[in-house]
């Protein structure tokens, strides 16, 4: 209900709930072209993901690669990847954030959520 006892325009309502859709789906294909880097070892290893969390890339350092240490390099990689899907969702917080809190801030007026 709207302050004053009216009721809601459905029309206005529809709009706006069809907007926000739409700024959703933009803010998503934005996500999925943006790409993130994320580093171990200080800068040996670099993964590279989409704003989405797809690995796209992986950079190994010459110098990280010895073959009696596979398990070093292997958690560098697991670091990297890691450091690279938090800096995604960090991007993904900041794109689709503004976007939740319109659907759970009240953002179209007359609706619950």
């Amino acid at each position: 209900m709207i302050p004053g006892g009216g009721q809601p325009n459905m029309q206005q309502l529809l709009q706006q709930a069809q907007k926000m859709q739409q700024d959703l789906a933009k803010a998503q294909e934005e996500l999925a072209r943006t790409e993130v880097d994320g580093q171990a070892g200080g800068g040996l290893v670099r993964a590279t993901v989409t704003g989405s969390g797809e690995l796209r890339a992986l950079k190994i350092d010459p110098k990280a690669v010895d073959p009696a240490d596979t398990e070093t390099l292997a958690d560098l990689i697991i670091a990297a990847v890691q450091a690279a899907n938090e800096n995604a969702q960090s991007l993904q917080q900041q794109k689709l954030g503004p976007l939740a809190q319109g659907l759970g801030g009240g953002g179209i007026p007359g609706l619950p959520f």
